[in-house]
């Protein structure tokens, strides 16, 4: 049988034993330009012997004020510390397959709201203890006769109503009230300037006042192309279309705003910045490989260091490092380290 020995490492004359995991991390990659310039941190997130804790991922990135950061995976919602140690876990069937989250400072606390594609329903649920307070089932209300419900982004207005986007079904956009009560839909599936190829991803865009709602139109594909050319778009927290933000984005899954800045995941394996005037000033972790774009089957003896491969969701701190989930068999998250200019 094959004896794996731990590393040794010299430290001021003292001869130290280090983990095999921790001697064969990679190195740091630096990505991106300008003032959108970040290191990775190898192995974040990993447990001691150098797996992910996590299991399979096809969710979202959030951080309470505290700092603490929420990502969900298939089994449920995993809380990281920011050095990457698990504090809190929510799992179970209440809580797996959360697609979409977004977080909410509240007058009882903070609350965490959920888009779950395969369980068909939005959940608002404590960040603190997990307690769930509210369920959003399709709304019958409506008089809408779907064959299926299967949302896939959610996002809260100022005022706490909570807009629910069908994005995996009807492409329908369902506002309800912060009491769950039906207020109206808008949208439907298509390819057209007002119509929703995926309404997969979704924000309240705080640049603007009002806000608005930046909404990810993944697949969207105009006449003449094969391949989706994903865009942003944005509607009034009324349903009403404002403008085409930026189109040829490959197929944009999601959006988070920090200041005058957004950060757009790619499941083709990047992820790119925008500034206040919807320019891309970076893009971090572009995959050169089209083959490991797009793909959930990367092992994570497969990962490099650097590279995306199905790029989900992502949040920023308070400090403007970016967290980064990827849609993955293994269940993979990632810190960027802003760099200081």
């Amino acid at each position: 049988m094959k004896r794996i020995l731990p590393a040794i490492a010299v430290v001021f004359g003292i001869v130290q034993l280090l983990p095999v995991a921790e001697a064969q991390l990679p190195q740091p990659v630096r990505m991106g330009c300008g003032d959108m310039t970040f290191d990775t941190v190898p192995g974040w997130g990993l447990g001691e012997d150098g797996k992910s804790q996590i299991g399979a991922t096809h969710g979202a990135v959030v951080i309470d004020k505290a700092g603490r950061i929420y990502t969900s995976a298939q089994l449920g919602v995993f809380v990281f510390s920011p050095d990457g140690k698990i504090v809190n876990r929510f799992l179970g069937d209440e809580y797996s397959n959360i697609h979409d989250m977004e977080i909410r400072n509240e007058a009882d606390g903070e609350f965490i709201y959920g888009a779950r594609n395969k369980n068909a329903e939005g959940i608002k649920f404590s960040a603190e203890t997990g307690d769930i307070v509210l369920k959003l089932p399709f709304p019958k209300e409506s008089g809408l006769d779907l064959k299926k419900f299967n949302p896939t982004a959610i996002t809260v207005a100022p005022n706490g109503d909570i807009i629910l986007s069908d994005g995996y079904a009807s492409n329908h956009i369902f506002k309800f009230d912060k009491n769950g009560k039906y207020l109206m839909h808008f949208g439907s599936k298509g390819n057209g300037l007002k119509e929703f190829n995926t309404a997969h991803g979704m924000t309240l865009d705080t640049r603007y006042d009002p806000p608005r709602l930046l909404i990810c139109d993944r697949n969207h594909t105009p006449p003449g192309f094969e391949k989706p050319r994903g865009r942003l778009l944005h509607y009034s927290l009324d349903g009403e279309f404002i403008d085409v933000v930026m189109t040829g984005l490959g197929m944009p899954t999601s959006a988070t705003v920090q200041g005058d800045f957004v950060s757009v995941p790619d499941l083709n394996g990047r992820l790119v910045i925008l500034d206040k005037t919807n320019v891309i000033i970076a893009v971090l972790g572009h995959n050169p490989d089209s083959s490991k774009g797009t793909n959930f089957g990367i092992k994570q003896e497969d990962w490099i260091e650097g590279i995306f491969s199905g790029t989900h969701g992502s949040y920023w701190d308070k400090d403007g490092n970016l967290y980064v989930q990827d849609w993955n068999v293994s269940g993979r998250i990632m810190k960027l380290v802003k760099v200081k200019s």
